[in-house]
């Protein structure tokens, strides 16, 4: 589920980068149906070089530290994706000039600027899903973190309705004793019913 609702946010995501673009375009072409088809031809170039970015080149070399080959890497990405960007741009324009859909002289610095701006959306697009990632990164540190302090913090172990409890010593209260079972009073977790012998129980426990 989580999977299905991420590509979701990414479908969501670039349809809000495709729609912003072809109205800030469309309004500075005069002409918003034709910036929506150069954004649809370019955008397919502008995601994969968006992902190979920020889910090999990122994690493979730069989180490595493997700072060298990841620009070198990344060189060789640019290159590529702009190579791919000048084919689809040459072949729509050869389209808008043949069928006379556009105005190639008065488009061609606009279009030149429409692919830098895509540009800028591959970092923008990283920095935010870096971003998160390190969100999570860090909640998790915090969570392992906690466990670890917990772990080291000395306890008593006992057995609970079929289940093992952990119950650090600076948070006993006390221990009552009964015929056949114990009730461990504890500040966090109230009262703890064991089947334990309150002599096992007493070996375990510091001075």
């Amino acid at each position: 589920m989580m999977k299905i609702n991420k590509v979701y946010l990414h479908i969501l995501y670039w349809v809000i980068v495709i729609l912003f673009l072809s109205i800030v375009f469309g309004r500075s072409w005069g002409n918003t149906v034709e910036a929506f088809y150069f954004i649809c031809l370019l955008l397919p170039v502008i995601m994969a070089t968006s992902y190979f970015f920020i889910y090999y080149l990122i994690p493979t070399f730069l989180l490595q530290r493997r700072y060298f080959l990841f620009a070198l890497y990344f060189s060789y990405t640019i290159v590529v994706s702009l190579f791919l960007e000048m084919i689809v741009l040459i072949f729509t324009l050869i389209l808008l000039v043949q069928y006379n859909l556009g105005d190639m002289g008065r488009n061609a610095h606009d279009t030149l600027l429409l692919a830098i701006v895509m540009y800028l959306i591959v970092f923008f697009t990283a920095f935010l899903i870096m971003t998160r990632q390190l969100i999570i990164s860090h909640n998790r540190i915090t969570d392992l973190k906690e466990n670890s302090d917990k772990l080291k913090r000395p306890f008593l172990q006992i057995v609970s309705q079929r289940r093992s409890v952990r119950i650090p010593f600076d948070e006993i209260q006390y221990i009552e004793s009964y015929a056949d079972f114990i009730k461990v009073i504890s500040e966090t977790a109230g009262e703890i019913i064991s089947k334990e012998r309150i002599s096992t129980i007493e070996k375990t426990l510091p001075d």
